[in-house]
């Protein structure tokens, strides 16, 4: 599926438990639809360890969130849905509320 979303965005969380909460994407699954945003939805998690000399124990990681529940957000209005530009054969990201680019 195409996204608009890319790696370094920031966005805002508008459902879940991190509801109104912002952070920095991370990574993207194109297949699954998920983004994987920095501190955010946080879940722990068993982890063994991996030689003689690690611990295992209890980690916190991020966990993906669907892609439909994050929105970009905009340095001047906020959380706004993305559009794009086209100025000859270079295609830009815009801010649908202000139209400034990304």
């Amino acid at each position: 599926m195409k996204t608009k979303l890319k790696k370094g965005d920031q966005v805002q969380i508008i459902a879940g438990k991190d509801k109104g909460k912002k952070g920095r994407v991370l990574r993207i699954d194109r297949i699954t639809e998920r983004v994987i945003v920095e501190a955010l939805n946080m879940v722990k998690k068993t982890q063994r360890p991996k030689n003689q000399n690690d611990k295992g124990g209890i980690i916190e990681i991020e966990a993906a969130i669907a892609a439909s529940n994050v929105m970009v957000v905009c340095k001047k209005c906020g959380p706004t849905r993305l559009g794009t530009k086209v100025d000859g054969k270079k295609k830009t990201r815009v801010c649908r509320k202000c139209g400034e680019a990304l």
